[in-house]
């Protein structure tokens, strides 16, 4: 390893260490349903996000030997947990009603600030991302009508795989891959810069997102430094496809 990368990789383990935590409020209730007319939200979003982070569904060394649980730790407790924090900041300063789904907003960010933006996208990809993961499994790949579609419309799983790797590998800078479904309910794989998603009205792609991948370096560096693409290649033996497919039925 280069003398810059001990160099960086040093940087961040002990900025992690000597961090102050992050003062967040863990609420034990779960992403809330409602009806997509009270909401006002089209009806083709399976489930809805509040303001507050949820506590991670499993402990930081679930995701060992994929995801490492230093990187885990810091990801959860300092990056999401800051944009969860801001993000309360920013509505509070917006007149934004923390009660209502998080998704309405992000269906008109272009009527916030770019702190909303950034917040608001930023806790909502990552609360999506934890659930996108679960500890590894032999054999892990999706089943059901998910499968019969991702077949369908990407003539494999290796396929499927291939174009969501690139996706991933492709995006310059920081930003995410996504599997998301378009407005005909069609399966579509694409990307996104820094905390965008395709549920932005300012989005180049637009839908609902199915499956997340963080491609920050902050979700691999520790473990992958700069190689993204065997991190992307690993990830897959962490996706929870059970979770994936759920949102796919609710459709």
């Amino acid at each position: 390893m280069s003398s810059i990368s001990k160099g960086r990789r040093k940087f961040i383990t002990d900025s992690a260490k000597g961090a102050i935590a992050v003062s967040i409020g863990l609420s034990a209730a779960g992403s809330f349903i409602t009806s997509s007319a009270s909401a006002g939200i089209p009806a083709a979003f399976p489930a809805f996000t509040g303001f507050d982070q949820q506590p991670l569904p499993y402990k930081y060394d679930a995701l060992e030997n994929i995801i490492d649980a230093m990187t885990m730790e810091i990801h959860y407790s300092k990056h999401a947990a800051a944009y969860s924090k801001n993000i309360k900041e920013a509505a509070a300063a917006e007149a934004v009603d923390i009660t209502k789904p998080l998704e309405e907003v992000l269906a008109k960010i272009s009527k916030y600030s770019a702190k909303m933006r950034n917040n608001g996208g930023g806790h909502y990809n990552h609360e999506l991302f934890w659930q996108c993961m679960r500890p590894k499994i032999a054999d892990n790949k999706p089943s059901g009508k998910l499968a019969t579609a991702i077949d369908k419309t990407f003539t494999s799983l290796a396929e499927f795989k291939k174009q969501f790797g690139d996706a991933g590998k492709n995006r310059f800078g920081s930003g995410w891959a996504w599997l998301y479904a378009d407005k005909d309910k069609n399966l579509k794989i694409g990307s996104t810069p820094n905390q965008d998603n395709p549920l932005m009205d300012i989005s180049d792609i637009k839908g609902t997102p199915l499956l997340a991948l963080d491609v920050w370096e902050h979700a691999y560096y520790l473990k992958y430094q700069n190689r993204r693409p065997d991190y992307i290649e690993n990830w897959w033996n962490v996706v929870n496809w059970d979770f994936v497919q759920q949102r796919f039925e609710k459709l």
